[in-house]
């Protein structure tokens, strides 16, 4: 089978090229604005990292990456914020990360690549942007599918939704189906063997098994909490204002525990953080590790976010973690497009 060649755009720390990757695609660059992509990009994926704004690159760029390869194709998950279900009732219109999925709609129109994959949140798929940018696709010649996935499907251990699209110019394609059979994996099969850390605590086997350090207060609301449970079951002393609110009840998932037998909640940039989310640890008195909720995205237990001796930083690498597409989903995309490829040559010869 023709090898495929792919360049990742808006890479981020290389979630989606390692799923490829596994797949058997060959990922030759990643691109993204943010310099600290870099590392870990490169450290994992082992392959060229561009800094450079999207907006700024050409068809001969993507044309010098792919250099001879036969079977070329152009992926990524532009950012997404406009389209993130925490945002709704926000006037996102003028927003910098609006026109960024037409910037890649551009550069597929440039640079005509065989294949295209694209992941992002499912609310985009009622978006005006969207519909122009499949519209551009099939305008190319490009046959198109997209859907929301559930990443329980996929084997991932989180109840992650995300919109998928595949596009190709060779033929019939098609989002693949979830797999996964049996039981969803839960947060105790991901990180349930991880070394028990103290709040505050860094492992000193893993700089990125770290956590933050809760307050005396939030020590409490933790020390109060069941997995699983609510800031409901709380002592009313140890409540906050927002939940004294007649609106409080709609906040029941942050300030709580996750559960050891059920899949984690959607990681987010924050998931670090106790008070933003359900990310309490289901047992340990701490909110999960910057390492836990890279495992709960779906990362290899030893993928590399920092070079060596270099601090976790918590927000630098909470955006990196929750903002990644998530590995188990790349590789089932990954795999549809070697079958695709290859049934298209076997029809063919």
């Amino acid at each position: 089978m023709s090898e495929v060649a792919a360049v990742d755009l808006f890479c981020g720390a290389g979630g989606l090229s390692w799923g490829l990757q596994r797949a058997g695609i060959s990922v030759v660059a990643g691109v993204d604005l943010d310099p600290a992509c870099e590392h870990p990009f490169e450290a994992n994926i082992e392959a060229p990292f561009m800094l450079k704004d999207v907006c700024e690159l050409t068809a001969d760029h993507l044309e010098a990456l792919w250099g001879e390869a036969e079977v070329r194709a152009l992926v990524g998950c532009a950012p997404c914020r406009p389209f993130s279900p925490y945002r709704r009732g926000k006037d996102t219109s003028k927003e910098k990360d609006w026109p960024l999925l037409s910037e890649f709609g551009r550069l597929i129109t440039e640079a005509a690549p065989d294949l295209v994959t694209m992941e992002n949140v499912p609310r985009i798929g009622s978006s005006s942007v969207f519909e122009r940018f499949v519209a551009g696709l099939k305008g190319a010649g490009y046959s198109v599918d997209w859907r929301s996935c559930n990443g329980i499907e996929y084997g991932l251990a989180q109840t992650r939704r995300r919109l998928v699209l595949l596009a190709s110019r060779l033929g019939p394609i098609a989002v693949p189906d979830g797999s996964h059979s049996g039981d969803p994996r839960t947060v105790e099969d991901e990180i349930g063997d991880l070394p028990p850390i103290a709040s505050g605590e860094t492992s000193a086997e893993d700089p990125l098994h770290r956590c933050r350090d809760l307050s005396d207060l939030n020590l409490r609301r933790i020390k109060a909490s069941k997995p699983g449970g609510t800031w409901e079951q709380w002592p009313k002393e140890l409540r906050a204002k927002c939940h004294r609110k007649k609106s409080g009840a709609t906040f029941r998932n942050v300030y709580a525990r996750m559960a050891w037998d059920a899949p984690a909640p959607t990681i987010t940039t924050l998931a670090h953080n106790f008070g933003t989310g359900r990310f309490g640890h289901p047992e340990q008195d701490r909110a999960i590790s910057l390492r836990e909720a890279a495992m709960l995205q779906g990362f290899p237990r030893d993928y590399e976010f920092t070079k060596p001796k270099e601090p976790a930083e918590f927000s630098r690498l909470g955006r990196l973690i929750g903002n990644a597409v998530p590995p188990p989903l790349a590789e089932a995309v990954g795999t549809s497009i070697v079958q695709h490829v290859a049934e298209l040559e076997a029809a063919a010869a």
